[in-house]
């Protein structure tokens, strides 16, 4: 079944990835072992696929199991049953240290924590990503301050996290996320610590991105945040409910 021609799909025997498919995700199922022999299903055989340039929130309530797929979405953990491409390249059965070299390389993260290094400056927070993949000093330096630039930080690269505000920190941690010029920004809640008038303005980042020709993905419980994506995929006891354009797409 197809809502609006996009979303939920009987995915065939074989699965067609085609070029322009960011994620694939067939019959994901992810069981967690809980002891006595009790376990709980977190996902129940999702199948979703998101091109590359879309922008797209994955919305449910706490349990609902929209944190599970961005694990997986996000190569941080694997399905108990299931596969999943990303662009074009099957991760679902990959062992950790693969998984590990597809984040970096592939994955942007944003969280609604930040996660920054508190004694690190912008710019050091910003160089993480290619500090690990091994780039050169030179050129680590000459692209995370381009990026701390194109997020409107030029004059806060040497700042420390507590000395930015919140706004500023979910800047850096945007421009970290992009530093790799990744496939996908996988956005966790990124507008959970901070004010509303803030949170648009981080938002309204997220928007410039797209235009850019980001792909985006949002996880959020927040039915006006999650409009601001352009289709909204809702998640109920660890199943695709619904998958529709946003209003801001219709």
């Amino acid at each position: 079944m197809a809502l609006n021609g996009i979303g939920i799909e009987e995915l065939p025997q074989t699965t067609v990835v085609n070029a322009n498919d960011v994620i694939v995700v067939e019959d994901l199922w992810r069981t967690y072992d809980m002891g006595s022999e009790q376990q709980v299903q977190a996902l129940r055989g999702v199948s979703l696929r998101i091109r590359h340039n879309e922008y797209v929130a994955i919305m449910g309530p706490s349990g609902s199991g929209k944190s599970t797929l961005m694990n997986l979405i996000g190569c941080l953990d694997t399905p108990s049953k299931g596969r999943y491409w990303l662009n074009g390249q099957l991760v679902s059965d990959l062992d950790d240290d693969q998984l590990a070299r597809i984040r970096n390389k592939e994955i942007g993260f944003v969280f609604q924590t930040f996660n920054l290094l508190a004694r690190a400056t912008s710019l050091h927070n910003v160089e993480l990503p290619l500090i690990y993949n091994g780039t050169p000093a030179a050129e680590r330096l000459t692209r995370a301050r381009k990026t701390l630039a194109d997020v409107g930080l030029e004059s806060r690269m040497m700042h420390k996290p507590n000395e930015l505000s919140g706004g500023q920190r979910q800047r850096v941690a945007v421009a970290r996320a992009l530093v790799n010029n990744p496939s996908i920004i996988l956005a966790d809640e990124p507008t959970g610590n901070l004010d509303s008038k803030t949170g648009l303005e981080i938002m309204a980042l997220f928007d410039q991105l797209h235009a850019r020709g980001n792909t985006i993905v949002l996880v959020t419980h927040e039915a006006d945040i999650a409009q601001f994506a352009h289709r909204v995929v809702h998640i109920r006891d660890g199943q695709i409910f619904s998958d529709e354009p946003s209003s801001r797409a219709r």
